[in-house]
């Protein structure tokens, strides 16, 4: 049987593609972190270093001075110099689509309404998951401004590896994810209003490039998996691994001036505590694109 979402459909393809990833990922988070003089203009070498670091594990982590005046427009620049352009305008946005992820009281869209926008911790999850099929979240850049005073890590997971320990696990579980309804996220409806429809997605798919591509949300609220036994063993699977001290699940806290570049890798966020005097920003572009490399 095949694998619709899966880029090559042989055995002997996905083991040879198996065997390259696991061979060339990052012993430790160290690996993945890229010193950068000024990320809104790299050297080659730095542009080559972060590319690297994508190409073997989906991230990189850069390393570069605060410059808390420069705002979103880091990110945005950094982005633009690996193909990515195509900002996602999603809910709590600014008038730039890009995000101001920072804890806002109050209601509705961008504020403490939903958990980005709180010091609470964030569960396993892909960006964007709950978006059309046209508007896939194939990349992401997360750039901090101001650390939290305690807490605000990120657990990081590299959807291919996801992947390959479901499939290696049992082949029927990942080609259960690969169904177009394996996840369903209900209509999101405020005062009365439709803001986003229900929509259906796999959990697995292909990207822009042809690479793999993940949609995933942790959340037991508000989601709905498909009803199918194959399908609900793969989440629990799933579940059970990223709860796991696995060496493939990297851990790290962004510094000021520092960022994550990614192909929208699987990612969560631990609870924090701000300075009041200083809280906790850091910005996000959502992108339709795949990083360049």
């Amino acid at each position: 049987m095949s694998f619709p979402c899966f880029p090559g459909d042989s055995d002997h393809e996905y083991q040879k593609w198996r065997d390259r990833k696991l061979h060339n990922m990052p012993g430790s988070a160290d690996e993945l972190v890229v010193e950068v003089s000024d990320p809104t203009s790299l050297s080659l070498a730095e542009r080559n270093a972060l590319t690297r670091a994508v190409a073997r594990t989906n991230m990189a982590i850069y390393a570069g001075p605060a410059t808390p005046e420069a705002g979103s427009e880091v990110p945005r620049q950094l982005g633009a110099q690996f193909g990515l352009h195509r900002l996602d305008p999603n809910l709590g946005a600014d008038e730039d689509a890009m995000t101001a992820l920072r804890v806002i009281e109050g209601a509705g869209p961008g504020s403490g309404d939903y958990v980005p926008y709180t010091d609470k911790a964030l569960n396993w999850h892909t960006d964007g998951y709950y978006n059309a099929p046209d508007r896939k979240i194939e990349s992401m850049v997360l750039h901090c401004v101001r650390p939290a005073a305690e807490g605000g890590e990120n657990a990081l997971l590299d959807p291919d590896i996801a992947y390959i320990v479901l499939r290696d696990a049992n082949p029927d579980w990942a080609r259960a994810l690969c169904h177009p309804n394996s996840l369903t996220t209900p209509a999101n409806i405020q005062n009365g209003v439709t803001i986003r429809p229900e929509r259906s997605t796999s959990v697995f798919s292909t990207a822009s490039d042809g690479s793999l591509l993940m949609d995933y949300t942790e959340r037991k609220r508000n989601v709905i998996w498909r009803d199918d036994p194959d399908t609900l063993a793969a989440v629990a699977f799933l579940r059970e691994f990223m709860a796991s001290d696995s060496p493939f699940i990297y851990r790290a806290r962004l510094e000021a001036g520092w960022g994550l570049l990614c192909n929208n890798v699987l990612h969560t966020r631990t609870a924090f505590r701000d300075n009041p005097s200083a809280p906790r920003l850091v910005y996000r572009g959502r992108y339709y694109d795949r990083i360049r490399t």
